[in-house]
């Protein structure tokens, strides 16, 4: 890999960091606190919170797009 295809490489990957987290960000102002079915417990002063499907939702959509990029 030549320094022209690693500055590419760089600019797209910094977009597309970008734009997941402007998507992210607003997600959160919006008041998006997670999927049905994730874990969330509060007991006074301390809470636990585990984002079950939240994971799993981000595991499927990720392995679909890596098997896309792969077969390009």
């Amino acid at each position: 890999m030549n320094y022209e295809n690693a500055g590419k490489l760089l600019l797209v990957a910094g977009a597309v960091l970008f734009a997941i987290g402007g998507i992210v960000w607003g997600l959160g102002k919006a008041g998006f606190k997670g999927l049905p079915g994730d874990i969330n417990i509060q007991k006074g002063n301390w809470s636990f919170s585990f984002p079950v499907v939240t994971c799993i939702v981000a595991s499927v959509l990720l392995t679909l797009l890596m098997n896309w990029i792969n077969r390009r």
